[in-house]
C-alpha cells in the first residue's frame, strides 16, 4: 500500500472513531419546567396582538384570562437601562411617539400612548387615549408571577442579557422561562449568565441541525438549545415535516411555529404534533384544542 493510500486509510478511520464517539456520547437535552404542560402549546405573541395592543399589561392580561400557556413578549432597554417591552426597536410604529427605544428613557417612554395605533388598519383605535403605556419586564413579571414567559431578546448593543438574565433569577422565574433570540451574540452571552435557562436555536444553529437532520446524522447533534422556533418553511424546506420533527424530539428539541393566525393552519400544525404555536390569536388556537 503506497504512502498516500495509507494515509487516506488513517484519515479514514480517525473520521469513524470521532462519528462513533459523537454517537455515543451526544445525548439530548433535559427539559426545564418550562415546557412541563401539555402540548402543543397556546403561545401568545406578544400577549396576543390580534386581539388587545402587543406587548401591553391590557394584552398579557388578556391572554391570561384565555388560559394561554405562555406569554411571549420582546425585550429591549431604555436609554437609562430599564427593561421595557416592545416589539420595534422604535416607538413610531405602535406609538403617538418616534424614535429608538435606546434613546428615550423611562419616563420617555412611559408618557407615550402604546395603544394609539392598534390595530393598525382602518380608522377606529379603541385603545387610543384609554391609558394603554409600555411596560417595563419588571412590572410583567411582578403582575403575572405563575405564568410562563418566552422573553425575546431584541437588543444587541448594549448587551442586556446580564440584566435580563439578574431580573429572572430576583423573581425565580428562570425554570418557567424560554429566552429567545434570532442573532448570535445576545444568546450566548445570555447562556454563560444564565445557564440553567432555556433557550432557543439562534440562526446559525438552526442551519447545522437542519444539515445534520437532511444527512441523516442527527443522533451525532449535540443540542445546546431547548427549542427551535420556526416559520413553517424557509428557502423550501419544510420545518414542519414529520422527519424533521422527528429528528428534534429524538434530540430534545421542542419545535414551535411563528407566526400562525388561520385556523386551518394551526388545525393542520397541532395535527402533526409541533410543541407549540406562536399566534396573535391565542382564542382561535384555544377554541381548536377545547380550551
Amino acid at each position: 500500500m503506497s504512502r498516500k493510500a495509507r494515509n487516506w486509510v488513517l484519515i479514514l478511520i480517525v473520521m469513524m472513531f470521532i462519528i462513533v464517539i459523537r454517537a455515543t456520547t451526544s445525548s439530548p437535552i433535559q427539559p426545564t419546567a418550562y415546557f412541563d404542560v401539555p402540548q402543543p402549546m397556546v403561545i401568545a405573541h406578544q400577549g396576543g396582538d390580534g386581539l388587545r395592543p402587543g406587548n401591553t399589561l391590557v394584552a398579557f392580561q388578556y391572554a391570561v384570562e384565555l388560559g394561554v400557556d405562555v406569554l411571549e413578549m420582546d425585550v429591549h432597554a431604555s436609554s437609562d437601562g430599564i427593561l421595557v417591552l416592545m416589539h420595534d426597536t422604535t416607538v413610531d410604529r405602535t406609538t403617538n411617539g418616534t424614535g429608538p427605544i435606546s434613546e428615550l428613557t423611562l419616563l420617555n417612554l412611559k408618557e407615550l400612548d402604546a395603544g394609539y395605533h392598534w390595530p393598525y388598519s382602518g380608522d377606529v383605535w379603541p385603545y387610543r387615549d384609554k391609558g394603554v403605556n409600555i411596560p417595563t419586564l419588571d412590572e410583567v413579571l411582578r403582575r403575572f408571577p405563575d405564568m410562563r414567559f418566552n422573553i425575546e431578546i431584541k437588543q444587541t448593543e448594549p448587551s442586556i442579557a446580564e440584566e435580563l438574565c439578574a431580573m429572572l433569577q430576583q423573581f425565580g422565574l428562570g425554570p418557567r422561562t424560554l429566552v429567545a433570540a434570532y442573532e448570535r451574540a445576545p444568546i450566548i452571552e445570555f447562556r454563560e449568565n444564565c445557564p440553567n435557562v432555556a433557550t432557543t436555536a439562534f440562526d446559525l444553529e438552526v442551519v447545522w441541525f437542519v444539515a445534520y437532520q437532511k444527512l441523516r446524522l442527527t443522533k451525532l447533534y449535540h443540542p445546546v438549545a431547548h427549542a427551535m422556533q420556526l416559520p413553517p418553511e424557509s428557502l423550501g424546506i419544510d420545518l414542519t415535516s414529520s422527519t424533521f420533527l422527528a429528528a428534534a424530539n429524538e434530540r430534545g428539541m421542542h419545535v414551535d411555529i411563528w407566526t400562525v393566525n388561520d385556523p386551518g393552519r394551526m388545525r393542520l400544525l397541532i395535527d402533526k404534533g409541533v410543541g407549540g404555536i406562536i399566534t396573535d390569536r391565542p382564542d382561535e388556537m384555544l377554541a381548536i384544542l377545547g380550551r
